[in-house]
């Protein structure tokens, strides 16, 4: 299994495929095999690099991070594997890993995906989902309004939990401690005035639904970037990846290899 260091902490990456590499950035308390449809579909196209970030998956877990963390631990993978030039795909807290990269080193990053995004935060997405419904989650445990929050994040409830299952299989589940450290380190962030100096090329992915990060907040962050495209799935909440897949996959393959 692959590990690499950065500054004391043991983070858990997959490499696989070929051609041009391909980072796979996973959402708020999930890991890298979120994408495992995705890495099945583009194995034979791209080399993916799917970063645990710190806090999820098979990476260490220090009790408290930033967000700026996980940005230098992204670019550190890129400094270990000596990737000069990569595509980014990330979704959710990925996509803000993702904006960070970005507009630190515009030049390493060719193209950029990103979905179920937005550029600016005060608190986690899923805090400010607890708080906007505060009469709904009251006297929950962690687990029961993550559970209850799905009605109000994703459009096709079925297969969002099928998926989930499915990694659930493949992965351990983090902790409530571990859950509370992964959303504290999204606070108080705000990319709005540094968009401008990303490079890349730029596709901003929202869905309709989104009750999470909503079509508003992907606008914006696509608006911020120079030349951005913005779609939004029709048929989708805060997953495109999963509640649309097909279609998903459709336009990842042919953003990614429209040179």
């Amino acid at each position: 299994m692959p590990f690499f260091n950065n500054k004391g902490i043991r983070l858990f990456y997959e490499d696989m495929g070929k051609g041009k590499p391909l980072m796979l950035l996973h959402g708020l308390s999930s890991n890298h095999q979120m994408f495992y449809r995705e890495m099945e579909y583009l194995k034979d196209k791209f080399r993916l690099i799917a970063l645990d970030s710190r806090g999820h998956g098979e990476s260490d877990k220090p009790e408290e991070f930033t967000l700026e963390d996980h940005i230098e631990d992204t670019v550190a993978l890129l400094d270990h594997l000596r990737l000069d030039s990569v595509y980014v795909l990330g979704i959710s807290m990925g996509s803000y890993i993702a904006q960070g990269v970005a507009i630190r080193q515009p030049k390493r990053v060719e193209k950029l995906i990103l979905a179920a995004t937005k550029s600016f935060g005060t608190q986690s997405s899923m805090t400010e989902l607890f708080e906007r419904y505060k009469e709904d989650f009251a006297g929950l445990s962690i687990t029961e309004k993550l559970n209850l929050s799905s009605k109000f994040i994703f459009h096709d409830l079925k297969t969002v939990n099928a998926w989930q299952k499915e990694i659930s299989k493949r992965s351990r589940m983090l902790t409530n401690k571990q859950q509370g450290a992964a959303a504290n380190a999204l606070k108080n962030f705000d990319f709005r005035g540094d968009l401008k100096r990303i490079t890349a090329e730029t596709l901003v992915i929202s869905g309709k639904y989104d009750g999470l990060n909503p079509p508003a907040k992907g606008r914006e962050t696509a608006v911020l970037i120079p030349d951005a495209d913005y779609m939004e799935f029709q048929d989708s909440g805060h997953a495109p990846n999963v509640e649309q897949v097909r279609l998903f996959l459709g336009v990842v393959e042919k953003f990614l290899g429209s040179d």
